[in-house]
């Protein structure tokens, strides 16, 4: 059995653009489903979601059939939480609050064997296909994607020093956080924010790194993609489950 390639993380290097969909409702079921309608990636969450290790295979094991590469954004930027993602198979992580170089240089750290790294060694994990996978410890560092997400004013300012930092293969800006830190809690709309998200992709450009965004708004989107964001995920399983549900509901109610 070979090494998985990360076609996410071959996409992102070429410079091409890949949509996504965030997945925060905890089922293999939902997991299958959206992983076979056509996105690029999917982003399992575990830091807003009742999202558990347990969870995370079987959400893992059913989406091997579809179109998109799994993400799994750990709780936090902690080097236990990674491992145990990377163990179980995921190739793709996004660190969350990642607010200077050197929290980047961590997360990096905490998703490469050593002498690269700090990440445990399991000779008989999930990721190696429970052994079977030849070299996996050697080839392993090469397919790893590392995502960091800078999400306050603070981080902002330190964002070319985070982004350079060496195997960090995307940045992500989280809107919400972010539009909270500029004082602007529950509107990322605000023109403030905006601007922010908008320098930021420029910035990022300017060092050739992939910057990252979620919005469930198509004109935020498309608006976003033309700024040049790269990874963008267009929308979430529960806000689709929840509009179409409430849709369907005020046809025959109202």
């Amino acid at each position: 059995m070979n090494m998985p390639r990360n076609a996410f993380k071959h996409a992102l290097a070429a410079g091409k653009l890949q949509i996504g969909l965030w997945s925060s409702l905890a089922s293999n079921i939902a997991a299958e489903i959206i992983a076979d309608s056509g996105f690029d990636w999917i982003l399992l969450d575990s830091e807003h979601s009742p999202n558990e290790i347990p969870d995370l295979v079987t959400q893992l094991q059913a989406m091997q059939a579809g179109t998109a590469t799994p993400i799994i954004r750990p709780a936090w930027n902690d080097a236990v939480l990674a491992k145990r993602a990377l163990d179980i198979g995921a190739q793709s992580l996004l660190f969350p609050y990642v607010q200077n170089a050197e929290e980047a240089k961590r997360a990096v750290a905490s998703t490469r064997y050593p002498p690269q790294g700090i990440r445990g060694v399991s000779v008989a994990a999930r990721a190696s296909r429970y052994g079977r996978t030849p070299g996996y410890l050697s080839k392993a560092n090469a397919e790893i994607c590392v995502l960091v997400q800078v999400e306050t004013a603070p981080a902002l300012a330190q964002l070319e020093a985070i982004a350079n930092v060496e195997g960090v293969d995307g940045v992500f800006i989280g809107p919400s956080d972010l539009a909270a830190s500029l004082g602007h809690l529950g509107n990322p709309q605000h023109a403030d924010v905006q601007a922010a998200m908008k320098d930021a992709v420029t910035r990022l450009k300017a060092l050739g790194k992939p910057a990252g965004i979620l919005t469930g708004n198509e004109e935020e989107a498309r608006r976003y993609i033309d700024w040049g964001y790269r990874f963008v995920a267009v929308g979430a399983d529960v806000g689709l489950l929840a509009r179409n549900a409430d849709a369907l509901a005020k046809k025959f109610k109202s």
